[in-house]
């Protein structure tokens, strides 16, 4: 019976802390790694036997679609024989047709050559963390004797360059890049860098989540941020990189589903796995207050269906009144849990600390980003008259040919 409930459940992701807090580097505003970029000379992974039980059940559970991210920590700690064991073992288990995805955040600086080949040979997607050209990044990214990171980085990267394997940037906006976008996106087009994602700095330990978290920069630096970014992401109406928040947000004005969890209407169905196999909701609320399994001792249906899992999910939709009433809602779903106040024993919270950013870049933003949005749905749409409605409009209750999902009517039919 549980088996059941647990196959009829939407896609779940899986995000494993590979190597736990162990990383070779000592950035000060980690909210995670606390060993000092010291990781010491026995690195702690995941038993083969707990990485054997989990991907066997996790495989008989997908629906054609199977979802690995790995992190740490640096998850490249646990060696180039544990990764080549993680695809094996997939190989192995995963049910005919079966589309495997692999994404591994590193902070870049041990990828070599042969790493590089077997991301390109098993089609992992790597995010590569840098805050921007080398004085922004060595400022905060260094090793455990002060130095900077930034060549080492920029090696690794260079080795995904030429095995042409597919990479992002992820970059912390933290005071010593708040006030500096033009050079950050100088720096992204000198490197012909496409894809990239901002996350605002936060000063807290996940695992300490009765901790209210502190915040280096504030909602006024981060709303100018965001609106400076937006411009050059904007580009007179030609972007020519991918930023997650702004493809988010330009989606969503398409009529479709965003990609970003902050800004979703609920936290995704996402398993987040210690090193040792405890399962959590969330890699913010890595805490015991959280903590719905163990995925070397317990069946994952039944880490699935925990009622603690489905309680934390209650979070984000449980909205402070001044979000229920805010015309922004649809864009922004009142932010993320972790960044609001709770009152534990009401349930009643704040809004979001980033939320007058948020309302800042979309009130800045909406005019160009419903002429993107309906420009994007009306290539769509004609694609899908061509292909679907042999040249013809749909009738008004019928799906809207741009293939949004919703009725023709509420769509793309031009108001009269």
């Amino acid at each position: 019976m549980a088996t059941s409930v647990a196959r009829k459940q939407e896609h779940i992701s899986v995000m494993w802390k590979t190597v736990s807090e162990a990383c070779n580097l000592a950035c000060d505003y980690c909210y995670y790694s606390t060993c000092g970029g010291k990781p010491g000379k026995q690195i702690e992974k995941i038993a083969d036997h707990v990485l054997e039980k989990f991907i066997k059940e996790y495989m008989s559970l997908t629906n054609g679609i199977a979802s690995f991210a790995w992190q740490g920590g640096e998850p490249l700690l646990a060696g180039y024989e544990f990764f080549t064991k993680v695809v094996e073992l997939q190989q192995k288990y995963a049910p005919k047709n079966t589309m495997i995805s692999n994404a591994l955040q590193t902070n870049g600086t041990l990828i070599t050559e042969r790493w590089a080949k077997f991301f390109k040979q098993y089609h992992f997607l790597i995010g590569v963390s840098i805050d921007g050209p080398e004085a922004i990044h060595d400022s905060r990214r260094v090793d455990a004797v002060q130095q900077g990171s930034f060549e080492r980085v920029m090696k690794g990267i260079n080795h995904l360059r030429k095995q042409q394997v597919e990479f992002n940037i992820l970059t912390v906006i933290h005071k010593d890049n708040v006030h500096r976008v033009k050079e950050l996106f100088d720096f992204y087009k000198e490197q012909q860098i496409v894809y990239i994602q901002f996350i605002p700095c936060m000063s807290f330990q996940s695992q300490q989540i009765d901790q209210p978290g502190s915040y280096e920069i504030t909602p006024e630096e981060y709303g100018n941020f965001l609106c400076e970014a937006f411009d050059h992401w904007y580009n007179d109406g030609q972007p020519v990189h991918s930023e997650r928040m702004f493809d988010h947000l330009l989606s969503v004005y398409a009529h479709r589903e965003g990609g970003l969890c902050v800004q979703s209407k609920s936290c995704p169905k996402t398993i987040i796995l210690e090193q040792n196999g405890d399962a959590y909701p969330c890699d913010f609320f890595i805490h015991d207050d959280w903590k719905i399994g163990n995925v070397g001792e317990d069946a994952l249906v039944d880490i699935l269906n925990d009622p603690l899992y489905a309680t934390f999910l209650q979070q984000k939709p449980t909205l402070p009144e001044a979000c229920q009433t805010c015309p922004w809602l649809s864009l922004c779903y009142g932010g993320c849990p972790r960044n609001r106040n709770w009152d534990q024993a009401s349930g009643n919270n704040t809004t979001d600390y980033f939320c007058t950013s948020y309302q800042q870049l979309f009130g800045y933003a909406h005019e160009r980003l419903q002429k993107l949005g309906d420009g994007v749905r009306q290539q769509l749409y004609q694609q899908g008259i061509r292909h679907y409605y042999k040249g013809k409009a749909p009738g008004r209750n019928d799906l809207c040919a741009c293939g949004s999902g919703r009725k023709y009517k509420v769509c793309c039919l031009p108001v009269e």
